[in-house]
């Protein structure tokens, strides 16, 4: 697994803490886009039976994090909002280069590098909740993302080698931690 190039802060946590529904919400909205990149990608390339298959595990998995969200929310009387652009995820796919293998080289790192980012910050809000449900609800998705970024690095590995992934992933963590430190602080993942 690689590493983020930049922390978050405590203050992105104390921001979610103090408007968890509102985090809750956003989180249900980036469970349900994650399942819809999955089969997106699934539906480009048909011709990879390896990355459809995992794909078509990652679309499920990600629904049932969304169910299980909306669960949450609906014990908290809250419902999902429209859903919003994502002004991390935008700035990411800009750096997606054309070009059929460069192109699929990038969703696949800038996919790892989302999961990996989501990782991190379910991981600081499994921290930080006290004991309960909750909490071991983000420990539990937490372990999950974490498996999700090296599912994308290992599906590289499959049509790159490990010289060209490893020079571009150094180029797009460092331009996602630049994108990251640009980031609002509010009570959402990104």
């Amino acid at each position: 697994m690689f590493e983020l190039r930049f922390a978050t802060p405590a203050s992105w946590v104390e921001a979610v803490l103090a408007d968890f529904d509102a985090f809750l919400i956003d989180h249900a909205a980036a469970e349900k886009k994650a399942s819809g990149m999955a089969v997106s990608m699934l539906s480009h390339y048909p011709d990879r039976p390896e990355l459809v298959s995992a794909m078509i595990d990652l679309a499920i998995e990600e629904l049932a994090h969304f169910r299980e969200v909306i669960k949450v929310m609906a014990k908290r009387g809250i419902h999902q909002g429209p859903d919003s652009k994502d002004a991390y995820v935008n700035n990411l796919r800009k750096l997606h280069r054309r070009g059929t293998d460069v192109y699929m080289l990038d969703r696949l790192l800038i996919a790892g590098i989302i999961e990996a980012r989501g990782c991190e910050r379910f991981g600081l809000v499994a921290q930080a909740l006290p004991e309960g449900e909750l909490k071991s609800f983000y420990k539990a998705i937490t372990e999950s993302e974490a498996r999700h970024s090296d599912l994308f690095t290992d599906l590289a590995a499959n049509y790159f080698s490990q010289d060209v992934i490893k020079a571009r992933l150094d180029e797009l963590l460092d331009a996602e931690a630049e994108i990251v430190k640009a980031l609002p602080i509010v009570a959402a993942l990104h």
